[in-house]
């Protein structure tokens, strides 16, 4: 992102999170907050990311999310009390889990797209008792600091939510991210996104479009700056202490919204979920 300003691409996630509550009626995913938290910006980005053409991109986003929440609920039922959103940009998770005692819900995001959460929140009245904000760039600032900082217990079990966020990163920080979130010794799942190299994608319009998205983002000074083989990240993950690893292709999510459709190519976008117990 450009220095010192907010997110735009956190702001067109918010878009299609919003679309989808409205081109699909939240099917997929229920965010009844996802519409306020966007504001004045909420017309132009519905506009455009409810459009027809985009449906495959707005539900990958809705479903993300719907495997994100519903891992860290799952967490929560079996006594976890601290979520973490990375990268959260204006998800509203933290503004809609379950008020429970000693519930915190951890934001770690860049200083100047949570000021604008913050503004937005207050402008549209939305209140979060449990949500701590904690500032840190990835790619300068080590998680594990930031995260002590604002008050989280490395041996208690943790939840984490990280959407939209790995293709931005490097593989560097993206590496040590995950062996961060490795390392603690309570317990944790994590759910995030990535893509494979678009040069894997085998089916020409799919890999069109992948390449079409990474200009548009680029245009935005947000551009894409890593990439992952499935294979070698399973591998990595199981290496540096995730003992399970739930991997979502691209035809694992066709079967899910069109399953008597053609199967698209078996690289793409994917969704994962990594865990392990407490030590």
């Amino acid at each position: 992102m450009i220095e010192g300003q907010f997110s735009r691409t956190a702001l067109t996630a918010a878009g299609f999170r919003a679309a989808h509550q409205l081109a699909e009626g939240g099917a997929v995913f229920c965010d009844p907050l996802a519409a306020r938290v966007m504001g004045d910006d909420l017309a132009p980005y519905l506009e455009h990311c409810a459009a027809p053409a985009l449906r495959p991109l707005r539900l990958f986003v809705a479903l993300r999310s719907r495997i994100a929440e519903d891992v860290a609920r799952r967490a929560i039922a079996r006594g976890a009390r601290q979520v973490v959103t990375l990268g959260a940009g204006l998800d509203t998770f933290a503004c809609r889990v379950p008020p429970l005692a000693g519930l915190a819900a951890y934001e770690v995001d860049h200083p100047a797209t949570q000021a604008e959460k913050r503004r937005r929140l207050a402008a549209a009245a939305i209140e979060a008792p449990a949500l701590r904000f904690c500032p840190c760039d990835f790619e300068r600032e080590a998680l594990g600091d930031a995260l002590a900082a604002a008050g989280f217990d490395a041996g208690a079990r943790g939840a984490f939510l990280w959407l939209g966020v790995t293709p931005y990163l490097t593989r560097e920080a993206v590496e040590a991210t995950l062996r961060c979130v490795a390392g603690l010794t309570g317990g944790a799942d994590i759910v995030f996104d990535y893509a494979n190299p678009p040069d894997s994608v085998d089916s020409p319009g799919h890999r069109l479009f992948q390449e079409r998205m990474a200009a548009r983002v680029a245009a935005q000074g947000e551009a894409f700056r890593s990439y992952f083989d499935t294979a070698e990240l399973r591998r990595l993950l199981l290496s540096i202490g995730f003992t399970g690893v739930e991997d979502f292709g691209p035809r694992d999510i066709a079967l899910r919204f069109a399953p008597a459709s053609a199967p698209p190519p078996e690289n793409g976008g994917h969704i994962l979920h990594a865990f392990f117990p407490p030590r």
